[in-house]
């Protein structure tokens, strides 16, 4: 219990609750880390820094594209389609959670975005929210499911990347198993999402919500939108070329960073954005998105403590000294350990290879086939990235729906997310540990 990755986590969670910033939470826990492993203050602190490079292209990659979101606002073609939505989705309010649950899992796969759409897409439709009286919670778990539940069963785009590292690094620890297997392991902590996504939509966030008045320039914008014909335009066009641009060159070289300035670039030889508004446009690029880069800074620092101090390992070593030979406590343990590192983590991506060489081991002796092996990792990798503070998952859909200062990251997004998600992955990773 009074492992450095139990505690910290602990530490970090309870002082977000507290609505403590997510930065200093995560400052905090990594500090409360390194103590508990011996380590000075200092040497912590040097350990913080030297492994904030790990995320160090992510968070470039999410300043940039928050730029090239402020310029596709200013081209005026977020308006345009959100008159297209409005007119189409107006009163129909389940139909509207489940498109944009839809749209955000494109983002993963046919267009893979990730969060990088949110931004463009989510600001303008608050006017919309508020008049339906849509609980925006709802909105966040609808974003997180389409983040979250597309790499988690289909096999492709970011949900190819997630398969094959299962597969790489449980043939890395001994176990051999095939790409296609890796996907039909994880259908059914997939379907578990599902559970979760239609129980939110319909039984826990169907009720009307009525918010405080935020940022009256956004409510303002958004409702003159609304009123306003907006007919297709060159500008319209053109933008729609530079994303197409920045998708190619994105898929091409493997690279967020490089599609964003190719983006980007392509706005300003248009005169999309007309050259002097490129600093303000990159002023309100970093304003959006520079809170989500500096957290996934600072959560892969995190990381690196949990990591180098050995604190993952004795907590493993620590939970499998009580599992005995039951497949159901060994299975339930394992997805809690996969649960508390994700949380601190904040990436179900970078979790992988830290729990895979610790859990096939384990499995291979209590008699886990390959394929209830990959449900348990898959699902323990997956487990907190959803109700993680530091988590691209709800830091993404929190950068959208707070455009006019009325939604909580911790409360409003994290929390909902958590119940949501955490709890039918733990169930139905379970089952599928025990049946596969």
């Amino acid at each position: 219990m009074f492992n450095a990755v139990v505690v910290s986590v602990i530490v970090m969670a309870v002082l977000s609750l507290l609505r403590v910033n997510v930065i200093l939470a995560i400052l905090f826990a990594a500090g409360v880390a390194g103590s508990m492993e011996g380590l000075p203050l200092t040497e912590t602190t040097n350990l913080l820094i030297s492994g904030m490079g790990g995320q160090a292209n992510t968070a470039l990659s999410y300043v940039l594209l928050g730029v090239f979101a402020v310029m596709i606002g200013y081209s005026g073609i977020t308006g345009f389609l959100v008159k297209r939505l409005v007119s189409v989705l107006k009163g129909k309010r389940s139909i509207m959670l489940l498109t944009i649950a839809g749209v955000a899992c494109l983002s993963q796969n046919v267009v893979p975005i990730h969060i990088a759409f949110i931004p463009i897409l989510i600001p303008p439709l608050l006017y919309l929210f508020d008049k339906m009286k849509v609980d925006r919670r709802g909105v966040a778990t609808a974003l997180t499911f389409g983040l979250k539940a597309p790499y988690i069963m289909i096999p492709a785009g970011f949900g190819l990347i997630f398969h094959g590292i299962i597969a790489d690094e449980m043939k890395a620890s001994g176990m051999e198993i095939a790409l296609s297997s890796v996907t039909y392991a994880m259908l059914i902590p997939g379907i578990g999402m599902i559970v979760g996504l239609l129980f939110a939509i319909f039984i826990s966030y169907r009720k009307d919500r009525e918010l405080s008045s935020g940022n009256q320039d956004v409510v303002n914008e958004v409702a003159a939108t609304e009123e306003m014909e907006l007919p297709f335009t060159l500008r319209h066009f053109l933008t729609l070329v530079a994303i197409v641009g920045a998708l190619i060159v994105q898929l091409k070289t493997d690279s967020l960073v490089l599609g964003a300035l190719t983006g980007i670039v392509l706005m300003f030889l248009f005169t999309v954005v007309p050259f002097k508004e490129g600093e303000k446009a990159v002023n309100e690029g970093i304003t959006m998105m520079g809170m989500i880069a500096f957290v996934m800074l600072i959560a892969s620092g995190y990381a690196t403590i949990l990591k180098e101090t050995g604190s993952v390992d004795s907590l493993v070593q620590s939970a499998t000294g009580i599992l005995g030979d039951s497949k159901l406590i060994v299975a339930i343990v394992l997805l809690l350990v996969g649960l508390l590192i994700t949380m601190g983590i904040g990436s179900s991506f970078g979790t992988i290879p830290i729990i895979a060489a610790l859990f096939v081991p384990i499995c291979a002796t209590v008699g886990f086939s390959a394929l209830a092996t990959a449900a348990l990792i898959g699902t323990a990798g997956a487990l907190g990235d959803a109700g993680s503070p530091a988590s691209d998952s709800t830091l993404g859909p929190t950068s959208g729906l707070n455009a006019d200062g009325k939604h909580h990251h911790i409360w409003d997004t994290c929390v909902p997310t958590f119940l949501h998600y955490n709890i039918p992955l733990m169930i139905f990773g379970t089952i599928a540990a025990l049946v596969l």
